[in-house]
């Protein structure tokens, strides 16, 4: 199908991970204006019910962890059983450490990867099969972080590399099949977990302030929702908040390479000293506080 041709959401029916606030919750409610009937999926019950309860009756709430395959399967088949059949899938559940690797237990960096790309590849691989018969759409939302680096985003950044690469060779697995597959690359979403960690690592903060450009600004929830339920339609094979990102990702090479390296590790030698400062007055809490998924769960979905 060509990216470059709207396919209205109204009556499709979506499934979004990581539903319950932040971006997943705002994506939801611009599917539900346009039309789509939305199951929102994740680990937090009550915010999961409250978003449900403002699109409507007609939508759905499955408590679930993305790294729960069985819970993945039951969470799709309540969306089939409940809208019929499946359009669109949208893996956005993920967590962020509050660690460099030298800090980190080896939980926390294993958890980063099992949420933000094991969990990924679970959910497209559950929602797949009924995503197909649809011919239908799969958007994993990846980030800015997968051809950008900073200290203190190891783990982050190369779960979401792998989140890129995963959707790029799954997309040419699928296409046969009529399904299209985007992945999406924010920046700094004003979120609860961007807050949550320059709220506990102030060098953390004050490193993002003087990224340049793109690179070290705010986007706003809502402007990002509207990029990402935008895609939905359009099918496109990537979405960049804000657009000027795509820049960036098109000169990655420049970005990370040996010029810019020098530069970033003289900088780094001043802020990781003060960044493992802040990190070690957090007392051994190595996620934000809405990070719900950096512990793992077991048991059915609800």
């Amino acid at each position: 199908m060509a990216s470059r041709h709207r396919t209205p959401l109204a009556g499709r029916s979506v499934l979004i991970t990581g539903a319950a606030r932040g971006i997943g919750a705002a994506l939801a409610r611009k599917a539900a204006a346009r039309g789509a009937r939305v199951a929102l999926v994740g680990l937090e019950p009550d915010e999961l019910a409250r978003v449900a309860g403002e699109l409507g009756p007609e939508h759905l709430w499955v408590e679930a962890d993305v790294t729960d395959a069985d819970a993945l399967a039951a969470a799709v088949r309540r969306t089939v059983d409940t809208f019929g059949g499946l359009d669109v899938v949208v893996a956005n559940a993920g967590i962020a450490p509050l660690t460099t690797v030298m800090t980190s237990s080896a939980h926390a960096l294993a958890r980063t990867i099992e949420v933000n790309l094991i969990g990924t590849m679970l959910t497209a691989h559950a929602a797949l099969p009924e995503v197909a018969k649809r011919r239908g759409h799969v958007l994993l939302v990846s980030s800015a972080a997968a051809f950008t680096v900073l200290p203190g985003m190891s783990a982050y950044c190369a779960s979401k590399a792998g989140v890129e690469r995963f959707g790029d060779a799954l997309r040419l697995e699928v296409a046969h099949r009529g399904v299209t597959v985007a992945s999406a690359h924010p920046t700094w979403i004003d979120t609860d977990l961007v807050r949550d960690t320059e709220a506990a690592l102030p060098t953390f903060a004050e490193t993002r302030r003087q990224l340049p450009g793109p690179l070290g600004a705010y986007t706003s929830v809502e402007a990002c929702a509207e990029a990402l339920v935008q895609n939905l339609e359009t099918r496109r094979r990537r979405v960049f908040v804000p657009r000027s990102v795509g820049t960036v990702a098109a000169l990655r090479q420049l970005v990370t390479g040996v010029l810019a390296e020098k530069v970033a590790t003289a900088v780094a030698a001043k802020r990781v000293p003060q960044l493992e400062r802040d990190i070690a007055a957090l007392g051994g809490r190595e996620f934000g506080t809405h990070s719900l998924g950096a512990q793992p769960r077991s048991g059915p979905a609800a």
